[in-house]
C-alpha cells in the first residue's frame, strides 16, 4: 500500500452539488431540462463585460497569466482605495483559506471555527496537522462569545463567515468589530465574505477599514457567487501588506488563469450587473421562502443567495425525488444537518418550478 500521510487519510472530500451532466446520465434526463439550485451559483451567468473580457484573453492563451496579477490587483485598489500590496489572488476564495491554513497552522498550532460553519475550515485545518476546535452554533449561527474563550494559547486562526454558509445568517457589524479587536494580536482573524454582495444596503459595513485598523485582520471575498464566475476560479484577499506577503510566498505561481483575471476586470467594472444580481436574489429569497411557507417547510432567515430548509425525517425522501424530477439542491448532511435541504436562488421560473416539483414530493413522501 502507498504510504501517505495520516492527515490524507483523516480528509473527507469537498462535497460539491451535483454536476447537470451526472445527473443527466444517472436518470437518462435531458440536460436543458435540468435545474441546478445547489452550489449558489449565479443564475444569470457571468456580466457581459466579464464575458467580452474573457474572450478577448483567450486569444492569448498560449501565454502564462502574469503570475502577479497586477492589472486585476489594480481594479481591485482602486475598488477598496488599498494599496496592491495588501491584496492576495487565488482560485476562488477556497485557495486564499488554503493559503491561510498553510501560513499559519502546523502541529502544535489550533485554530478555531464555529458549528455549521464552511466545511473548508475544517478540512484546511486538518491538512496542516494543526487542532480544529468547533464552537458550537447559537440560533444557526456564530456564537462570538463562545469562539473567543475558545481559544487556546496556542490558537493562531479564527474563521468567520458572514454571511454563513450553509445556514444564511448574519452577524451584526458592532459585535463582530468588538470581537476582532479584542483577539490576541498573534492570532489571525479570516473574515469570510463569500456572500458579502448580496447584503442589503442597510446591512453592509466597511470591512476594509477595520483591515487598516487591525493588522491580524484578512477579509476574503470571490467572484463565483454574484459575479457569476464560479468555473473559472478567482478570489482575492485584504490584509496588511506584512499578512500578504506572508501568503505571496506561498501563493502558486500562475493560480489564477488570464481568462479569469480579465474576467474578473470586467465583473468589477459592471455595476448594472450587480445591481441586477441583488435584486433578482431579494426577490428570489422572498419567492423561496413563502412558498416555503405554504407548504409548510421552517426555513432560516438568509442573508446569502440561498435558504437553508428543514424537511425532517422526509429529507432523503424529498431530496431523491427532486433529483429524479431534475432538481438538483444540496443535501447538507455533513454539516450534520441531515434534517435540512440548502436551495441555491435561480430564476423565478426555476425556483417556481422547484416549489412545484417539491409539493408534488411532499405529497408522495
Amino acid at each position: 500500500m502507498v504510504d501517505v500521510v495520516s492527515q490524507v487519510l483523516k480528509a473527507h472530500p469537498y462535497q460539491a452539488g451535483k454536476p447537470i451532466d451526472e445527473l443527466a446520465r444517472e436518470f437518462g434526463i435531458d440536460p436543458s431540462k435540468i435545474v441546478k439550485l445547489a452550489s449558489n451559483e449565479n443564475p444569470l451567468g457571468m456580466s457581459p463585460k466579464a464575458r467580452r473580457n474573457a474572450l478577448r484573453a483567450v486569444q492569448t492563451s498560449a501565454l502564462y497569466p502574469d503570475p502577479n496579477g497586477f492589472d486585476l490587483k489594480a481594479s481591485l485598489s482602486r475598488q477598496f482605495d488599498v494599496p496592491q500590496a495588501w491584496i492576495t489572488l487565488g482560485a476562488g476564495s477556497n485557495d486564499i483559506l488554503e493559503l491561510i491554513a498553510s501560513a499559519f497552522l502546523t502541529m502544535g498550532r489550533s485554530a478555531v471555527f464555529a458549528q455549521y460553519a464552511f466545511s473548508v475550515y475544517a478540512q484546511a485545518t486538518l491538512r496542516t496537522g494543526a487542532d480544529g476546535i468547533v464552537v458550537n452554533a447559537r440560533d444557526f449561527s456564530h456564537d462570538l462569545d463562545a469562539m473567543n474563550r475558545a481559544t487556546r494559547g496556542d490558537t493562531k486562526v479564527i474563521f468567520v463567515a458572514n454571511p454563513n454558509n450553509p445556514t444564511g445568517t448574519y452577524l451584526a457589524p458592532d459585535k463582530l468589530e468588538t470581537f476582532i479587536a479584542c483577539m490576541r494580536s498573534d492570532i489571525v482573524v479570516v473574515l469570510d465574505e463569500a456572500y458579502n454582495e448580496y447584503l442589503a444596503p442597510e446591512f453592509q459595513y466597511d470591512s476594509i477599514a477595520w483591515v487598516k485598523r487591525y493588522p491580524n485582520l484578512i477579509v476574503t471575498r470571490t467572484f463565483s457567487k454574484a459575479y457569476g464566475l464560479a468555473g473559472l476560479r478567482v478570489g482575492y484577499s485584504i490584509s496588511s501588506s506584512e499578512v500578504a506577503g506572508f501568503l505571496n510566498r506561498i501563493r502558486p505561481a500562475f493560480n489564477v488563469s488570464s481568462v479569469a483575471q480579465a474576467a474578473a476586470i470586467g465583473a468589477l467594472e459592471d455595476q448594472d450587473f450587480r445591481e441586477q444580481t441583488f435584486r433578482l436574489n431579494k426577490h428570489g429569497l422572498e419567492q423561496l421562502a413563502t412558498g416555503l411557507r405554504k407548504l409548510a417547510i421552517p426555513c432560516l432567515e438568509s442573508y446569502g443567495n440561498f435558504v437553508l430548509a428543514r424537511f425532517g425525517a422526509n429529507t432523503s425522501r424529498v431530496n431523491a425525488y427532486l433529483l429524479r424530477h431534475g432538481i438538483i439542491v444540496r443535501s447538507v448532511d455533513n454539516y450534520g444537518l441531515g434534517d435540512w435541504l440548502r436551495i441555491s436562488v435561480g430564476l423565478p421560473d426555476q425556483n417556481e418550478l422547484f416549489l412545484r416539483t417539491l409539493e408534488r414530493a411532499l405529497i408522495g413522501a
